[in-house]
């Protein structure tokens, strides 16, 4: 996936995302949402490619499909920083 290149254009593409995550059936992999736009927004802790704070990046290999189902949701409703 090609990274996008505005927030505007990030949040559509993590929407989306996560909409395909919520359809996948129970057993299938849950994708990690990193698009190797790997910074830091000091403002708002979030990461400027996936919008996951540091604490779900740093979580994301240990959570099972469920937990990072969890995560997925919440990148759907998070507003860009």
């Amino acid at each position: 996936m090609s990274a996008a290149s505005g927030d505007g254009d990030v949040m559509a593409t993590i929407e989306e995302r996560a909409a395909e995550v919520a359809a996948l059936a129970a057993g299938e992999i849950v994708p990690s949402p990193c698009i190797n736009v790997c910074r830091i927004d000091p403002a708002s802790g979030l990461c400027a490619g996936c919008r996951r704070t540091l604490d779900e990046i740093a979580a994301w290999s240990r959570l099972d499909d469920a937990g990072k189902r969890v995560v997925w949701a919440r990148l759907a409703r998070r507003a860009p920083g």
